[in-house]
């Protein structure tokens, strides 16, 4: 491994640990990552390590094969926000089978071809990590953030991260309210035109069938069509289930994406539903599970007040 002075050596603490690092370019990235996974090799810890693929590269230039840091392939999660908390307790449960602490290196794909939907919902998933691993087994997680980035949002970010590394060392970070609740923007409003449909208990052949309609419009290939109809039929029937009884679908296509939005008076209090694998015997969860493994983007939007929308994303091209 390439000599970079480790500056902070201290092991984590008890509980999960989850910190920001901002950088700037090749070498910032590798003097903070390289400097992490040393303090971890000097403590006898294991390190996940789930970073874009030119990241990768980067990384094993610098670093000899090591038993202990191990490189997981984040192809099938890296752009799905809603996958990316279940991939984190399989890797960590994985690698964590020998006894060893575990550290993470963990950075999403910020991409200048991601839509704000999607950045929203990136930004999202880093708020939830916290209450996602808040009763976990200590682990710690450093979370790189290019600064340079043409979606860069520190202010945010901030408010994501109890801790953030500067120089080799950690320290808390003043933006983060653990109490606060997650700053969510507005759905963006539908595109015009769009169809809309009210539907009810024994209304699923026709919920599917309105969204075969705007498939076919917009050129939806089979296979793609048949994912989104049993995403579609799940949120439909949460809808008659649990959201009052009724909803209204409307469905429209944004530029490469067809969007079919789900909208009834139900509440989904727990902000994780459909983002952590369903147990043998959990009641409830299992339809937002598969609209996250199905479709190419979810966004909920959920209050007490204002019930619940659920948009499903599904690229017209793969």
């Amino acid at each position: 491994m390439t000599d970079r002075s480790s500056q902070d050596t201290a092991a984590p603490a008890a509980g999960y640990r989850h910190e920001l690092y901002p950088y700037r370019g090749r070498e910032e990235f590798l003097d903070g990552t390289l400097g992490f996974i040393q303090e971890a090799l000097d403590g006898d810890e294991a390190v996940v390590v789930a970073v874009p693929h030119e990241k990768v590269s980067l990384l094993r230039a610098e670093l000899p094969e090591l038993p202990t840091v191990r490189f997981v392939d984040t192809g099938s999660v890296a752009h799905h926000p809603g996958r990316l908390i279940d991939a984190w307790q399989r890797w960590i449960q994985e690698h964590a089978a020998d006894g060893r602490p575990v550290r993470g290196i963990g950075e999403s794909p910020w991409d200048d071809a991601r839509s704000r939907a999607e950045i929203q919902e990136l930004q999202y998933h880093e708020w939830l990590l916290n209450k996602a691993f808040a009763d976990s087994p200590a682990w710690w997680l450093l979370c790189p953030y290019d600064t340079e980035g043409l979606h860069a949002d520190l202010k945010t970010m901030s408010r994501c991260h109890p801790e953030v590394r500067r120089n080799g060392h950690s320290q808390p970070y003043d933006g983060f309210d653990p109490e606060a609740a997650y700053p969510f923007e507005s759905l963006a409003p539908p595109c015009d035109p769009y169809d809309e449909l009210c539907y009810g208990q024994g209304d699923m052949a026709a919920v599917r069938a309105k969204i075969a309609e705007c498939a076919r419009w917009h050129g939806l290939d089979a296979t793609r069509l048949r994912e989104l109809h049993v995403a579609a039929t799940e949120i439909a029937a949460n809808s008659v289930q649990h959201g009052g009884g009724e909803g209204a679908l409307r469905t429209w296509a944004d530029g490469d994406r067809m969007i079919c939005e789900f909208h009834d008076r139900g509440y989904i209090a727990d902000p994780l539903a459909g983002r952590t694998r369903p147990r043998g015997a959990q009641a409830g969860g299992r339809g937002l599970w598969l609209a996250h493994q199905l479709c190419d983007l979810v966004e909920i939007r959920s209050t007490p007040d204002d019930g619940t929308t659920v948009r499903l994303h599904t690229a017209l091209r793969v």
